[in-house]
């Protein structure tokens, strides 16, 4: 390929490489210019160009992302079309990325023009979510270059999806004299989150004395589940420290204990007539990252774990002050005393559907139902809310009406039409005596109530001053969880603004929570509507 600028009169077949903007329009860059596009750049009067001509064998740059983008489909991944030189490839079900760093490393070690791009080792990832994208640098790029990258693809793939596969999961928790029964509920409910992306779910809980005999009964009890998760009263520190006493006292094995994350030293791996057994550190008690994570979501993407394996998560292991992770609040936190934190939903249904161009989107119909009952039911479901909130102000009776046998409490927000400031102020008011709000837009058709779960425990778990906030693909989204002391920001917002702003101030507060598509489908226009299969 050669670069540089021409006369425009002998740009006929070259590639533009900056966009020009000519009577009626704009050519775009990366244009393989024709001669009716060449006659109206002089018509603009522009004498030269700088373009890029090709060589024989070369390839533009879509031809040569879409190729390669070709080489790195496999099962449960999907490609997307070459677009400036980029090719995307999404995740085709919810599971763990593994990527192949010597490959990955041999592909752009190729020609410098060629790039790739991926998310780090064991990244668990929602149905959607991009995992790797291709980038040509150049205009155009060498075919000889994207044959080798081709045959290197063709030797090993770069990556592979593993999709997580449901799973019956036991939880047994043990206890000492004073143990509180209200932090065995919220690590269940814990639990019961962080399985909820993958599909899988509590088969049974258990709860017993931490003693090894009475642990080792309950582990007999699990013959019919998947995989054993026991949280113990007290840490385990020693190999013959009552869980691992238990486990073998039961007849199974210790593989592992300790690993090089924190937090999540103190962790567990057994086995127990072949089914995995995890003793959870203390941290897993809370909805933040651990090292729990990364062994439990491997054993639920039926991926192996042993030992070694444990052994070798040392680097980037330090969880604690990761600047993209929320770093430890200074001082004590506000729940200290161990009392649970009350989370209310409140679902915003007063909006005038302006978008739609007359109809009230919210009583539309999902699958027969009002798309504002829907959501509604979708809050109800959650099984960490406290209490569910539904402001009206537009089409108030109706939107009442569709909700009507539901127990929801009806908050009226007859300033509607200052926009959606309004509808939040109405909503914190009736909350005040909540820790938490998660607002809830009313029209997100793909939320579920698991994502609600995981949402308030994440709130929860952070303690009061957090801000959660849904995201799609590391973008923020829909829903947000904001603390109660922030009431009077809320309070202070003026026209048809959210909580952006409070969030955008705060950002040592906030924790960003990975659904999905989930976050950021919402149905203002009929074309959006129809698409996620609504009817008016």
């Amino acid at each position: 390929m050669r670069f540089g600028a021409v006369p425009t009169r002998e740009a006929e077949g070259t590639l533009l490489a900056h966009s020009k903007s000519v009577e009626g329009g704009k050519i775009a860059k990366g244009t393989r210019l024709t001669r009716d596009e060449v006659a109206a750049l002089l018509a603009a009067g522009v004498e030269e160009l700088v373009v890029a001509r090709l060589d024989a064998g070369d390839l533009t740059e879509d031809e040569a992302a879409a190729r390669i983008g070709g080489g790195l489909g496999g099962s449960h991944l999907v490609v997307a079309d070459a677009a400036t030189g980029r090719v995307n490839v999404f995740g085709g079900a919810a599971g763990l990325f593994v990527p192949d760093r010597e490959t990955i490393d041999r592909v752009n070690a190729v020609d410098p023009a060629i790039t790739l791009a991926t998310l780090g080792e064991f990244e668990p990832v929602a149905g959607g979510r991009m995992v790797a994208t291709v980038k040509i640098i150049p205009l155009a790029v060498a075919g000889a270059s994207v044959e080798r990258v081709l045959a290197i693809l063709a030797e090993k793939p770069a990556f592979r999806l593993s999709p997580f596969r449901p799973r019956k999961v036991a939880l047994i928790q043990t206890e000492l004299p004073g143990t509180r029964s209200k932090m065995l509920d919220k690590t269940r409910r814990v639990t019961e989150a962080r399985l909820a992306p993958t599909g899988s779910e509590l088969a049974a809980e258990m709860r017993c004395p931490h003693e090894a005999a009475a642990l080792a009964e309950a582990l007999g009890k699990t013959g019919e589940d998947d995989l054993v998760l026991v949280f113990g009263a007290s840490a385990v520190i020693d190999g013959d420290d009552v869980i691992p006493a238990a486990i073998r006292m039961a007849g199974g094995t210790v593989d592992h204990l300790g690993m090089p994350v924190d937090p999540g030293n103190l962790l567990l791996l057994g086995r127990l007539n072949g089914r995995p057994v995890l003793g959870a550190p203390g941290c897993a008690r809370s909805p933040k990252e651990n090292g729990f994570d990364w062994v439990l979501n491997r054993l639920l993407a039926d991926l192996d774990v042993s030992g070694e394996d444990i052994r070798k998560m040392g680097v980037g292991g330090l969880l604690m002050e990761i600047a993209s992770r929320p770093r430890p609040r200074e001082g004590k936190r506000d729940d200290a005393d161990g009392d649970e934190l009350s989370v209310d939903v409140v679902v915003l249904a007063a909006g005038r559907s302006s978008r739609m161009g007359g109809p009230n989107k919210l009583l539309a119909e999902f699958d027969g139902k009002p798309l504002i009952r829907r959501t509604v039911e979708t809050a109800l479901g959650a099984r960490n809310a406290d209490a569910v909130r539904v402001v009206v102000g537009h089409m108030r009776a109706d939107v009442i009406a569709a909700l009507d046998g539901l127990d929801v409490e009806i908050v009226g927000n007859p300033h509607y039409t200052e926009g959606l400031s309004s509808s939040l102020k109405a909503g914190f008011i009736a909350s005040k005596e909540a820790d938490g709000v998660l607002v809830m837009l009313a029209d997100q058709p793909q939320l579920t109530s698991q994502d609600v779960d995981r949402l308030i425990a994440s709130f929860t778990g952070e303690g009061k001053g957090a801000i959660v906030a849904a995201c799609d693909r590391g973008e923020r989204r829909n829903p947000v969880v904001l603390a109660s002391h922030f009431a009077p920001a809320i309070e202070a917002l003026i026209g048809d603004v959210g909580a952006a702003r409070i969030i955008a101030a705060n950002p040592e507060a906030l924790v960003e929570v990975e659904i999905g598509s989930a976050a950021s489908l919402d149905v203002d226009t009929p074309e959006a509507l129809e698409a996620a299969g609504g009817r008016i």
